[in-house]
């Protein structure tokens, strides 16, 4: 898809060039070139358009709902409208390091004003996780013009966000499959972690969302994983009967459940 056919805004930043193009209902935010770095339906937008951002809620099935949840990275702010909307209790915060991004969501992707419930900080993740921890959950989704961020990927960053964590904390990260270092982040969360960690592939081939738990997970059965999916599915309305049968065959496990 060539988005310049249909451009309705470009700014120019330090950082990367914010552009978002629309087509077939549907508008898309990119850094620096053609990928698509967050999307919104408008006849649905607080949505989840992206496969993606879906999977990466999969974290739902495993853990207690959450009552704090950190996004690191912005992008249109799907992940955050989905669950301001969709799940009132919890607590949110979102940090972007590129100001054209936040001002980008707010004035095209209806991302809501901060208020008691969501917070918006123009600021860096890296230095963010070590200073503010004590989150149930952390969503990470690090790219700029289609690369890992660097400082987003290392060891120690996901020490920290490790450390970041409640008792039972969960950290949600989305990879690229075909990215080349894929397998070194990949032993680099599996280290951070204590090797509990489990990968769900995106309905879209190339996304693979990665789980890190700061305990063991509270459903591993898979009988109890399908009867949660169903109700999560009829609550939040994502496929999450998908996830258990993407969890089945992606990770290591028994006849009764999760190894």
């Amino acid at each position: 898809m060539r988005f310049f056919q249909r451009r309705i805004h470009k700014a120019v930043s330090d950082l990367d060039t914010v552009e978002i193009s629309e087509q077939d209902g549907v508008r898309f935010l990119h850094l620096g070139n053609d990928t698509v770095q967050s999307a919104m339906r408008l006849s649905d937008p607080n949505g989840l358009e992206l496969s993606y951002t879906r999977a990466m809620l999969g974290f739902l099935l495993l853990v207690a709902p959450p009552e704090s949840a950190l996004m690191l990275g912005l992008g249109g702010g799907s992940l955050a409208k989905f669950l301001y909307h969709r799940l009132p209790a919890i607590r949110l915060t979102a940090v972007e390091i590129n100001a054209q991004v936040i001002a980008a969501a707010r004035s095209f992707f209806q991302l809501p004003a901060d208020d008691a419930r969501l917070q918006v900080v123009h600021g860096d993740a890296a230095n963010y996780v070590i200073e503010h921890p004590g989150w149930d959950a952390i969503l990470l989704d690090g790219f700029d013009s289609g690369c890992q961020v660097e400082s987003l990927a290392t060891q120690d960053f996901y020490d920290h966000c490790a450390m970041a964590l409640t008792q039972h904390g969960v950290l949600s990260v989305n990879l690229w499959g075909s990215d080349p270092n894929f397998d070194v982040y990949l032993k680099r969360i599996e280290t951070a972690f204590d090797g509990r960690i489990l990968c769900l592939p995106a309905e879209r081939r190339g996304n693979i969302i990665v789980f890190g738990f700061a305990g063991k997970p509270r459903y591993t059965e898979w009988e109890a994983l399908r009867n949660r999916a169903a109700r999560l599915e009829a609550q939040l309305g994502l496929e999450f009967t998908n996830f258990v049968e993407g969890l089945r065959v992606m990770n290591a496990h028994d006849r009764r459940g999760l190894a």
